[in-house]
């Protein structure tokens, strides 16, 4: 039997990393992924499909073996390892690292393990980047195994429409001098996912960067372009739009992160950006903070002001108001020089009257002698 000729690309696969990581997490008993060797592209044996068309698939992957890899199925052994390699290296705090492990040896741990990874914000930002940097590992060792030339559309600076462009000359030997240049730029691309580094990936070494604030940039997706897909295939392909790397859920009974949140705790839950939530979360512990502090400098102005009070209570007292605070508390104190002068003037009043009425009974007594 005479072997069957493939089309044969002019530069190395563009593939999605996300759709890959997400391939693997839900490839298991009940449904096979397949990768393309020829064009890159996924499909995977969607069993709601009619019988026929099932069998026209199987036939087309059993007729053009070579061209078609399985992608390998998440085993029980490898999910255990994935979660306790992040309890390990990842979890500091005692009680959630007890908590986890012993989530991690129970019954239907996978979908237990992200549950409690959900409910705790400051894990679940560790786990994702966790996930992803080993997710990358094993795909990019699996691919070397295959002997892929590719390189991982999210890893490349190339513009929207030129990487478009590639897809539309990829079995193309002629092409535009751009392409020709983006080609070149591929090949050595393509080359550092070969090295010894990328399975061993290893900090720089020398002084650490400045910290500076993190920038949250969306991941450019380019429009599905494939040129060589059999007729057979079409109906099968994998063509999930995954923009951020969080929306990969290392679960297998969920298609999305939204089916995923809304199936905890057994109840319909809003889809809320992690993100924004936690960021809220550090907003109101600052505020909390930054109301105990001006309760704190208002006691320290009380306590610094009270010898003030002190000699303004000694100042009212003693009826000596001084100053612009001490003239503000005069017009509402009594005039005490005033009430003197009016008690000494009544006194006076009446020792005059008393002494006219003793000068008058003496006169009186005269004139009766």
């Amino acid at each position: 039997m005479a072997t069957k000729e493939f089309p044969k690309a002019q530069n190395p696969l563009l593939l999605r990393f996300h759709r890959l990581m997400d391939a693997f997490a839900k490839s298991d008993d009940e449904r096979d992924f397949y990768l393309d060797k020829v064009e890159g592209f996924i499909f995977y044996i969607d069993l709601d499909k009619t019988e026929e068309e099932i069998a026209a698939l199987d036939k087309e992957v059993e007729e053009s073996r070579p061209r078609y890899c399985l992608i390998p199925k998440m085993t029980f052994y490898e999910t255990k390892k994935f979660m306790e390699g992040f309890v390990n290296e990842k979890v500091y705090d005692i009680d959630t690292k007890e908590k986890l492990l012993e989530i991690i040896q129970s019954d239907n741990s996978r979908e237990n393990f992200l549950e409690f990874i959900y409910d705790h914000l400051t894990e679940l930002e560790k786990w994702q980047q966790y996930y992803h940097e080993r997710s990358r590992i094993r795909i990019i060792e699996w691919l070397r195994q295959q002997e892929i030339q590719f390189v991982f559309e999210e890893d490349l600076d190339f513009n929207k429409n030129m990487l478009e462009k590639i897809k539309r000359h990829l079995f193309d030997a002629k092409v535009p001098k751009d392409v020709a240049n983006a080609r070149d730029a591929l090949e050595a691309k393509a080359k550092t996912y070969y090295s010894s580094e990328a399975l061993n990936p290893r900090p720089k070494r020398g002084r650490p960067p400045k910290q500076a604030a993190k920038v949250e940039v969306e991941t450019q997706v380019t429009v599905d372009m494939y040129l060589k897909v059999p007729p057979a295939v079409r109906l099968f392909l994998y063509l999930p739009d995954i923009s951020n790397p969080s929306a990969v859920t290392f679960s297998s009974r969920f298609d999305t992160e939204a089916d995923l949140l809304a199936s905890l705790r057994g109840g319909s839950r809003e889809h809320v950006d992690t993100k924004l939530e936690a960021l809220s979360q550090r907003l109101e512990s600052l505020q909390n903070l930054s109301s105990k502090l001006s309760k704190i400098e208002d006691v320290k102005g009380i306590i610094k002001n009270e010898p003030m009070l002190k000699d303004l209570k000694s100042k009212v007292e003693e009826g000596k108001p001084k100053g612009r605070i001490m003239g503000v508390v005069k017009g509402f104190l009594p005039k005490r020089k005033d009430s003197d002068e009016d008690a000494s003037s009544e006194i006076s009043k009446g020792k005059r009257s008393g002494v006219k009425r003793v000068s008058q009974i003496k006169k009186k007594k005269k004139e009766d002698s």
